[in-house]
């Protein structure tokens, strides 16, 4: 189906010195009306509509600048290009209050014309035509990748590309990409469910291709901080995943300078374990061993809340082991609701006094539990990408950006971001089988002779090779791959339906084990 022609109009009281512009941009394709002042032009713009407008500032009658007004009156989204032989930073600055799309000073050659036409009305088409090429590259790339030897940093490199394509082709769902991406996602996460399963155990030992863990993170980011005597924030943003952290980021760049490293999560990547190893600098069996107080687990009976009570005395006890003194006493923040979150957000500055803030933002891990718990969440977050812009929406209006902005007034602070684990959209139940005493969690459960199927889940038999606690003498675990969870045989299709399309953690995934680490500098 042949395309249209984009419509032009041209505004000059001297056209007639413009016309091979005028001839160039016709043989080009496009369509160019002309006027000789503001009053025909806003007539013309009235009983029809342009794809592009260049506008002389300095005409009779009507100035560009009051023409330009009217135009946005009219059509606020048409580009307006004003062309003026004016060179006055004033000028410039009024063009621009008045939302002018660009400007070109006079003479203008065929090429600054030609460039701006492409800009306001190829540039869709020319960015397609290019990400359509690149992806189309990327995507053989990584298939061809998973047929050879990878180790975490080519994981990481695949995962960092994953995760940049869902981004870009967000914003292009005409190209039709969306469920070759999604194929390939899954393809993915089934190759690394292999590779974690094939190279855990000989992380936990440290061997030299290891990524750094989640006991590590503190002893590699937040803990050197504190030798120069700055302030420290440590945020840890509960069940943050990289693409979501990719959306705040673009709110966060016109405060700070952002530096990205990454991290394995523990597994389980639940809060109980991962988070609880973050603050304690040890693996969980390490925790209940040396600080049984400390160790709740996520045994049944034990509340969410009491899962992770004992942040801030792990921390200290960390600090402790590592001969770090304080100036002042250790503060840790644990916002779970939106009141408390602004009070905090009004007290930042206060905290800024203190050496070591710590502050856990449950936000994001709520908005992943209330999508599964409310339809209305699930409506205005029905897959991955409208997951991502929910988060970003939460960002935009949050305490969490509040602080983050006070704070980049300060030149001698330290800020360090990161998160647990992540989640991934869980798309395949499955059957496990134990008993009463199992475990409740969709995507891990411990218990005695816990079993699923192999192909769908990774099985732990002996916990303290992993650093996992021992409940008692016959526990196993057993891991979710993929975007499989967990589902008892008891009214099995009920809670398959129940739990199909949430985001859920405790798993083995891409999305819930490959986690950044960010610094952040004030500008």
């Amino acid at each position: 189906m042949e395309q249209s022609k984009k419509s032009i109009l041209w505004i000059d009281d001297e056209i007639d010195l413009l016309k091979p512009h005028i001839i160039l941009l016709n043989q080009r394709g496009y369509d160019v009306e002309t006027a000789t002042n503001g009053e025909d032009a806003i007539e013309l713009v009235t009983n029809q509509s342009f794809d592009l407008i260049f506008l002389d500032e300095s005409m009779m009658g009507m100035s560009g600048l009051e023409t330009l007004s009217v135009f946005k009156d009219i059509d606020p989204s048409m580009p307006v290009v004003m062309v003026t032989k004016n060179e006055a930073e004033s000028l410039m600055e009024q063009a621009i209050g008045r939302k002018i799309d660009d400007y070109l000073t006079k003479p203008v050659n065929p090429a600054q014309i030609l460039a701006a036409c492409k800009k306001f009305l190829e540039s869709r088409r020319i960015a397609e035509e290019k990400i359509t090429q690149d992806y189309l590259q990327g995507f053989s790339e990584i298939a061809r990748r998973l047929h050879g030897f990878m180790d975490w940093s080519d994981w990481l490199d695949v995962y960092q590309k994953l995760v940049h394509w869902s981004i870009e082709l967000d914003l292009h769902p005409e190209l039709g990409f969306h469920q070759t991406l999604k194929d390939q996602w899954r393809e993915c996460n089934a190759e690394f469910g292999k590779f974690v399963e094939n190279n855990y155990e000989s992380w936990i030992r440290g061997d030299d291709a290891s990524p750094l863990l989640s006991p590590q993170i503190a002893d590699t980011y937040v803990l050197p901080k504190l030798s120069n005597g700055k302030p420290t924030f440590f945020f840890v943003i509960d069940c943050m995943r990289l693409d979501q952290w990719m959306m705040m980021e673009e709110l966060i760049r016109p405060y700070f300078t952002v530096q990205k490293d990454y991290y394995c999560s523990i597994i389980p990547t639940a809060t109980p374990y991962a988070r609880n190893a973050i603050f304690a600098g040890l693996f969980p069996n390490e925790i209940k061993k040396h600080y049984p107080d400390y160790w709740k687990g996520d045994l049944p009976g034990i509340s969410e809340h009491s899962q992770n009570a004992h942040e801030k005395e792990l921390l200290a006890a960390l600090l402790k082991r590592r001969r770090i003194q304080l100036k002042n006493e250790l503060s840790y923040v644990k916002i779970i609701d939106t009141d408390y979150g602004k009070k905090i957000e009004q007290d930042i500055q206060r905290y800024a006094r203190n050496h070591l803030t710590a502050i856990v933002v449950n936000a994001v891990d709520m908005i992943a539990h209330s999508r599964s718990d409310y339809p209305i969440l699930k409506e205005i977050a029905p897959d991955e990408s409208a997951y991502r812009s929910l988060t970003q929406s939460w960002f935009r209006h949050s305490s969490l950006l509040g602080m983050l902005r006070t704070l980049s007034q300060f030149k001698d602070i330290n800020i360090v971001i990161t998160t647990d684990h992540g989640s991934v959209r869980c798309m395949h139940g499955v059957r496990a089988h134990g008993d009463r005493e199992t475990s409740t969690n969709l995507r891990f459960k411990h218990g005695k002779n816990v079993k699923s199927d192999a192909k769908n889940a990774m099985t732990i038999k002996y916990p303290d090779a992993y650093k996992l606690p021992e409940h008692t003498a016959s526990t196993n675990y057993i891991i979710a791959k993929e975007d499989t969870y967990f589902v008892y045989p008891t009214d099995y299709n009920y809670y398959v339906q129940k739990y199909r399309d949430s985001f859920q953690h405790g798993g083995i995934s891409l999305e819930e084990m490959i986690l950044p680490v960010i610094t952040l500098e004030p500008r």
